[in-house]
């Protein structure tokens, strides 16, 4: 019997689609109505997301337009964009709010690539995790006599190459980003 390893590689996908969501949501310089995904509104008694109430869209490279559908919900949707901590310039029109990005810094460029960096990390450490706990079911079936110490061992093998194309693939994604934010 060979160990199924195709539980573990959809875990390590959604691994590097969640750091590639991650990515898209930080400020790079450049409009982009994902880095607005977590900002939420409180509206009508509940919080929502802010694309349930308002309809985002780019208007130049530094500037989003975002426009409610309930021109009364303005004042909550510019207090939510200011408190969400992203470093974004908010104006209020008459057609709804303009949300620009500011032009980065070489230090803002250099705390991003860190920022860039803790989460890859934080991905690689839920990587190894994941590993570690399928070459203890690897083990436990051996225990078990559901495999071979043979098949085992070749089971550690395709975990370290799934492990090493996982991890490579990680570092590829942050080696985009980190080129986008550094221009």
């Amino acid at each position: 019997m060979q160990y199924n390893f195709s539980n573990f590689k959809t875990e390590l996908k959604k691994v590097g689609e969640f750091l590639g969501k991650e990515y898209s949501q930080l400020n790079i310089g450049r409009a982009s109505p994902m880095v607005l995904d977590g900002v939420s509104v409180e509206t009508y008694g509940s919080r929502v997301p802010l694309k349930n109430v308002a309809n985002i869209s780019i208007e130049d490279p530094k500037t989003l337009r975002v426009a409610p559908w309930d021109k009364s919900q303005i004042k909550d949707i510019e207090k939510a964009i200011n408190i969400s901590n992203l470093g974004l310039s908010v104006a209020t029109d008459d057609l709804g709010i303009r949300v620009i990005f500011p032009q980065l810094t070489t230090e803002t460029r250099q705390n991003l690539v860190k920022v860039l960096r803790e989460k890859l990390e934080e991905q690689r450490i839920t990587v190894r995790r994941e590993r570690e706990r399928i070459w203890e079911d690897v083990q436990a079936k051996e225990k078990e006599g559901k495999l071979t110490e043979d098949e085992k061992f070749r089971a550690k093998e395709e975990l370290q190459k799934i492990i090493d194309e996982a991890n490579k693939n990680l570092e590829a994604s942050f080696e985009k980003k980190q080129k986008e934010v550094m221009g």
